[in-house]
Order: structure tokens, then C-alpha cells, then sequence
């Protein structure tokens, strides 16, 4: 289970890394909420986070959340303690401090230019942050830490690039006039179709090469029967015979 969660978890920083520009070490912008959560579920923040991330991470908060910490009473001193322990960024609030959710929100300034990763659990912070593109949320569930996978605007400002919908007319029209200096489209619109010349080529050896004749079929072979018997030679028989004969006629000479 470990190693799906760290897979799912490495594919949803892919995206975020190649769409997006994410980079290390990646800031994570904590409320008071996480750190309650991670107290209550013993998790170390500061240890798993790299862990689960994969890499260097900066952990950081506000002013106001911290603030919002304090106002809350002794029920929240654990968490307080916790986030006091990060680096604290400033927000426009110093003055005159708002809720968490609201000073977090802030600090994305509707396009999250300085790539935040935000990690909380509170539910109306969530549901604003997912309507801004961009913006990585972290929570924890069943005593384990979870990178939400992209949201739906993300999603769509994603498409909407790969689509074009995003280049500005002039944008358009410098793309337009290049592609007319080097002749690709031509001034009415419509695309020049340049034939390229075919090179020659010389025939195939393969193609060249002469049919060879089939040979007809082989005669088969004549078999020799079982019971026919070969005929035997007598010419050795007739030699003996001979012999014979110049014996007697030198036994009868002598």
C-alpha cells in the first residue's frame, strides 16, 4: 500500500513539475489544522514530509495562522508549538490579522506565482484552493500524509495550453507572419503544399533478379521385388572347368 501511495504521489509532482515549474526545494505553506492533525496521528512532519515528496521541502506558515493559534486557547498549545517551529512568511496582515484560511489564500494571489504547496484540513480553505490553478494540497488521512491529485482547474488551464487557447492575438499574429516569411502558410490562410522531390533511386537487385524454372517432379525409383532373384554369374564356374581340364591332360602326358 506504502509503494501505491509513493507512485500516485510521484505521477501528481510530475505533473505539477512539468506544467507548472515546480521546483526544489518545494515550500509548503502549513495552517494550524495540519499540525493538529499530525499531532493527534503522530506523524513528524518535518521527517516524512522529504520523505513523501521526494525531495528537499521548505516548511513555512503566516503570521496570522499563527495568531488564529493562539486566540484558540491551551486546547491548541501542541500545534502551536509545532508551527512555531517554521519559517514564517509575510502576508499583508500584519496590522490587522485575518483567519488562516483567508491569509493562505492571499498568499497564492489567484495564480500561486511563488509555486506554494499548501497543507491543510480545513474544508472551506480546500475548497477555495482548488479553484486556483497550480496549487499542490496536502492533507492527512488514516495516520498517512496525501497529496491530493490535481483539480479540475488545474486540469483545464492544462488542456487549454495544449490547445492554444491561452496565446494572446499578438502572439498569434507574430507566430503568423513568421510562418509566411518561411512560406509555410500562405497569405490567404490556407497552407502551401510544397511537393518535395522524390530522389532517384535505382531498381531493387532483388526485383531484378531471373525467375528459375521450376523442375518437374522426380520419376520415382523402381522397386525390385521381394521374390525375384538375381541371376547368378557362371563365369568363375566356366574358369574351374578349364583349370580342370589342363590337369588331366598333363596327369595323362606324364
Amino acid at each position: 500500500m506504502k509503494i501505491k501511495r509513493q507512485k500516485i504521489a510521484k505521477k501528481t509532482l510530475s505533473f505539477y513539475k512539468y506544467n507548472f515549474k515546480f521546483r526544489e526545494p518545494f515550500q509548503i505553506l502549513i495552517d494550524g489544522t495540519f499540525c493538529q492533525a499530525a499531532l493527534k496521528n503522530k506523524i513528524q512532519i518535518k521527517e516524512q514530509m522529504p520523505k513523501y515528496l521526494m525531495g528537499e521541502v521548505q516548511l513555512c506558515t503566516t503570521n496570522c495562522a499563527l495568531k488564529e493559534l493562539e486566540n484558540l486557547g491551551k486546547d491548541l498549545i501542541g500545534a502551536k508549538i509545532i508551527l512555531q517551529r517554521y519559517q514564517v512568511r509575510k502576508c499583508q496582515h500584519l496590522k490587522s490579522p485575518v483567519p488562516a484560511s483567508e491569509c493562505l489564500l492571499s498568499m497564492l494571489e489567484g495564480t500561486n506565482p511563488h509555486h506554494y504547496f499548501v497543507a491543510t484540513q480545513d474544508f472551506k480553505l480546500t475548497t477555495g484552493l482548488k479553484k486556483i490553478p497550480g496549487v499542490p494540497l496536502l492533507y492527512i488521512i488514516l495516520n498517512t500524509i496525501v497529496l491530493d491529485k490535481p483539480s479540475q482547474s488545474s486540469l483545464d488551464q492544462v488542456q487549454a495550453g495544449q490547445l492554444g487557447k491561452l496565446v494572446t492575438p499578438t502572439q498569434q499574429q507574430s507566430l503568423r507572419s513568421m510562418k509566411e516569411e518561411q512560406g509555410i502558410v500562405k497569405k490567404d490562410g490556407d497552407r502551401r503544399g510544397k511537393k518535395r522531390k522524390r530522389k532517384q533511386h535505382n531498381p531493387n537487385p532483388l526485383s531484378c533478379l531471373k525467375k528459375k524454372k521450376k523442375k518437374g517432379p522426380t520419376p520415382p525409383l523402381k522397386k525390385t521385388e521381394p521374390d525375384q532373384k538375381r541371376p547368378r554369374s557362371r563365369h568363375k564356374k566356366r574358369k574351374t572347368q578349364g583349370e580342370n581340364h589342363v590337369v588331366t591332360s598333363l596327369v595323362q602326358n606324364s
